[in-house]
Formats: C-alpha cells, structure tokens, sequence
C-alpha cells in the first residue's frame, strides 16, 4: 500500500480551509439578507399599524452577523433611527464584531485549535 505524500495532505487541509471559507461567505450574505428583509418588512408592518417583529429579534440577527444588513436596513427604510436603545445596542453589536474581526485579520486572535 502507497503512503500518501505530504502533498496530498496539503492538498485536503487547503480544500477544507476553502471549504470553511466559503461557507462562511454564504452564512454572511444569507444572514445580512435575511436582516435586511427583516427591516423592511418591519417598516412596511410600522406604516400599515400591523403586528410588528420585536426590536430584540432585529438585534440578534445583527449579533449573529447581519449587522452590516442592519445598518443598511436602517439607512435605507429610515427604520429604528430615533430609537435611542435600539441605536445603542445596535453600534455596541457592531463594535464588537469588527473589534473581533479587526484581531482574527490582523494574527491577534487565533481560531485555530
């Protein structure tokens, strides 16, 4: 039986970073879409004095990622801009993941076991 070379190997780690990668890439935009979507229905439920989504549904799809999607949806519909405390959290959540990001780019932060 033929050892495989260390090639080889490169080859399944490099495979598996791309894979990861590209998940990841799908996960972002599927999440900022999906917060995006969602501050539009909400504005579109505000002005027909509809049943709305609640503020901490908006926060927490911003929280798991789709807080670029937030703040789009916030510019765009000129939703959730006088409110203070959703404000607040909202650039909180965004701080701290480009804080996150900013030391995962820059080798700071590791996320390798």
């Amino acid at each position: 039986m033929k050892k495989p070379s260390v090639f080889s190997f490169a080859a399944i780690i490099g495979i598996g970073y791309a894979r990861r990668m590209w998940i990841a890439i799908m996960y972002l935009w599927a999440i900022n879409g999906l917060t995006l979507l969602a501050f539009g229905w909400d504005k579109l439920r505000a002005r027909r004095k509809k049943r709305r989504i609640p503020e901490r549904r908006l926060l927490w799809l911003a929280a798991l990622g789709g807080s670029p999607g937030a703040l789009v949806g916030r510019w765009i519909f000129q939703h959730k801009t006088r409110k203070r405390s959703f404000s607040v959290w909202l650039f909180a959540i965004t701080a701290i993941q480009l804080a996150t990001y900013y030391l995962i780019a820059s080798g700071a932060l590791s996320l390798q076991s």
